[in-house]
């Protein structure tokens, strides 16, 4: 499986790990009465989604707003919004004879809720200063994994839940830590005890395998799948892969745990489309 390097770019369902894995290929069907020459998109747009479309045949490039998206072959393509996402966004597909398709999408809000979180602020530095000298370092091994493309099909599955157990956090809600108001939350937490397995919600490569334990984020694993979509795991215990493996959908890669800033043994699952931060429960099939 190839993988580069490139700079980065200005769906609940309760399985068990004893699950049968969905079939590698599983893209939403276009419908048979959808003309291959007109736009096909999965669904509506929502913030903190992904939807998954096919650009009309002879589209030469793609572009939300003012960005180029990549398309497979096959002429299928992702688009993610951000939590914050604005509620208006526009696709271009400029076409090889010189004529261009636009398309306004219209992105509906999120609702979002407050949550009130005793944890240990410092994650696991010994200071503020402390905490700030390793953070950079840790950022920018955080940034260098998440610039990394393959060419991975894994955005092309079902994705399947890569623990079972009880939300315990829930994406884009805003958390007040100890009081003091935080971050919005960027992922799903999913609670169960120290030393349980995780898998691979999906194919992909492994873009980062932090062995030392990183101040906020513990043991954290990140996983490519292509598309420039990447699923990011924290707080483990143990991680069972290295940088460079290729995974698949259900392979076990971890073990749940509380390192980093953690108030409890847990798995949090966050997901990006290349900048956008995308909520991992919508990417999980709704029975």
């Amino acid at each position: 499986m190839r993988i580069s390097r490139v700079l980065r770019a200005p769906i609940t369902a309760f399985l068990s790990l004893a699950c049968v894995v969905p079939p590698a290929l599983a893209l939403p069907q276009v419908p048979s009465h959808i003309d291959p020459t007109e736009i096909w998109m999965s669904g509506a747009a929502v913030q903190g989604g992904l939807v998954i479309g096919r650009a009309p045949q002879g589209t030469r490039s793609l572009f939300l707003d003012d960005a180029p998206i990549e398309f497979s072959p096959d002429g299928y393509f992702l688009i993610g919004f951000d939590r914050d996402a604005p509620v208006q966004a526009k696709l271009i597909f400029m076409r090889a004879d010189g004529s261009k398709i636009e398309r306004n999408i219209a992105v509906a809000p999120g609702n979002w809720r407050i949550e009130n979180v005793a944890a240990n602020i410092t994650g696991g530095a010994k200071s503020s200063a402390e905490f700030q000298a390793r953070r950079s370092a840790e950022l920018a091994q955080i940034e260098a994994a998440r610039a990394v493309r393959s060419d991975s099909a894994g955005w092309r599955q079902t994705f399947i839940r890569p623990i079972s157990g009880r939300i315990s956090g829930l994406f884009g809600a805003q958390r007040i830590y100890n009081g003091t108001p935080g971050s919005y939350h960027n992922g799903m937490d999913i609670a169960a005890p120290t030393g349980r397995d995780f898998v691979a919600p999906a194919d992909g490569v492994v873009t980062l395998a932090a062995n030392d334990v990183f101040t906020l984020e513990g043991h954290l694993l990140m996983i490519d799948h292509g598309m420039g979509l990447n699923s990011a795991f924290l707080h483990a215990s143990e991680l069972l892969v290295k940088e460079g493996d290729v995974v698949r959908q259900g392979q076990v890669i971890g073990r749940v745990g509380a390192t980093g800033r953690a108030s409890g043994p847990h798995l949090h699952w966050g997901m990006k489309w290349k900048g956008a931060r995308i909520d991992p429960k919508l990417l999980l099939p709704s029975h």
